[in-house]
């Protein structure tokens, strides 16, 4: 394999810090955000310095494609598209990352893993034997921290490695699966089993051989998510849980719409009290009566009032969001209505794109 003009892919779970990641190698500015349909079209970037196309995979907790994102993620790699895959997991949760690095690894030998938040590890005084997980997974393993830039030159170094041969790519799959299964994710159903049902035996022995990975190369105090699990037990209760979830859901709609009418009305008087001083403009210019016409009675001011009334609500709304992801409650609400949503043959991350949909469908009725 050869460095030049090589695809490699960039995957993770949500909220590991992927995009941030890519957006370090690649000197890019993609938008961090994870709800429901926000990196389903592969993101491209060139990473600084080095003749490698990065290919930004949506994010996906599994390869057992039960949505879109990971359908996509998977037909990806199975087709070949990349010549190696950076695996960027969470350094604070690392067993839950490990499970989607081990099927990756079925597929796409050629790998480095990224092990990123590190400072975020260090907080909670985690401790992480690097050595011995990469002698588990039979990959290279570089501490990162993406945010602060660190790690990341030891990264490219590891990857072009990679490439170019110099370091081996996993010589077996690490994960045991039970006597009766030989090819893993490429396994296909004995008689009288569905595809639901060995996916799950699949996933089991993904999640039972992440486990026995984190125990060896993991040393944390008895609980280092005890003040994660505080909070769970309060947004996700019976009692509190959905109570609060529409609290906080109609509390960012008020803000969002009576916000955004205010708003709208300044930008809508600043905009269309352009129109007189344009129409001037192109009077002096010599243009014809219908020209003008048509630029300020037409596009103008339909420009002025699209941007009006669109442009508030979205200024508003995203940046709320974005401060419930970075608390860590989005994925929150997914969970507590993912039960709801599959009797509907939908997922919970869809119940954060409704939201938008029921937002702008508000925002249309009053505006």
């Amino acid at each position: 394999m050869k460095n030049a003009g090589s695809a490699v892919a960039l995957m993770g779970n949500p909220n590991v810090g992927k995009s941030t990641v890519f957006n370090a190698l690649t000197g890019g500015r993609q938008h961090t955000g994870n709800w429901s349909g926000k990196t389903v079209a592969l993101a491209e970037g060139r990473i600084t310095g080095e003749n490698i196309t990065l290919i930004d995979l949506p994010g996906t907790y599994s390869l057992h494609a039960r949505s879109q994102e990971e359908a996509l993620a998977r037909e990806f790699l199975t087709c070949g598209g990349a010549q190696a895959v950076i695996l960027v997991a969470d350094a604070a949760c690392l067993q839950r990352s490990l499970v989607l690095v081990l099927q990756v690894l079925e597929v796409q030998p050629h790998a480095v893993l990224c092990l990123n938040l590190m400072d975020e590890a260090r907080k909670k005084h985690i401790r992480i034997d690097t050595a011995a997980l990469s002698r588990e997974l039979g990959i290279p393993v570089v501490p990162c921290a993406a945010r602060s830039k660190k790690g990341l030159n030891e990264l490219k170094n590891t990857l072009r490695a990679v490439l170019s041969g110099t370091l081996p790519p996993c010589s077996e799959p690490p994960i045991r699966y039970p006597a009766d299964i030989r090819c893993g994710l490429y396994a296909e159903p004995h008689k009288g089993q569905t595809r639901d049902e060995l996916d799950d035996i699949l996933t089991a022995a993904a999640v039972l051989r992440a486990e026995e990975i984190a125990m060896t190369c993991v040393t944390a105090p008895d609980d280092p998510h005890a003040r994660d699990r505080a909070i769970d037990r309060i947004v996700l209760s019976r009692r509190f849980g959905i109570p609060l979830m529409l609290l906080l859901l109609a509390l960012v709609f008020w803000l969002t719409l009576s916000g955004a009418n205010t708003v709208s009305a300044m930008l809508s008087g600043f905009l269309l009290g352009l129109e007189a001083p344009l129409r001037r403009a192109l009077v002096l210019l010599s243009l014809p009566p219908g020209a003008v016409s048509l630029l300020t009675d037409g596009v103008w001011r339909v420009l002025a009032t699209v941007v009006s009334v669109m442009l508030p609500p979205m200024a508003i709304f995203f940046p709320l969001f974005t401060l419930l992801e970075d608390a860590g409650y989005l994925p929150r609400i997914a969970l507590q209505l993912d039960h709801a949503f599959c009797r509907a043959g939908a997922c919970g991350k869809q119940s954060l794109s409704m939201c938008l949909r029921a937002l702008r469908a508000q925002k249309n009725r009053t505006g």
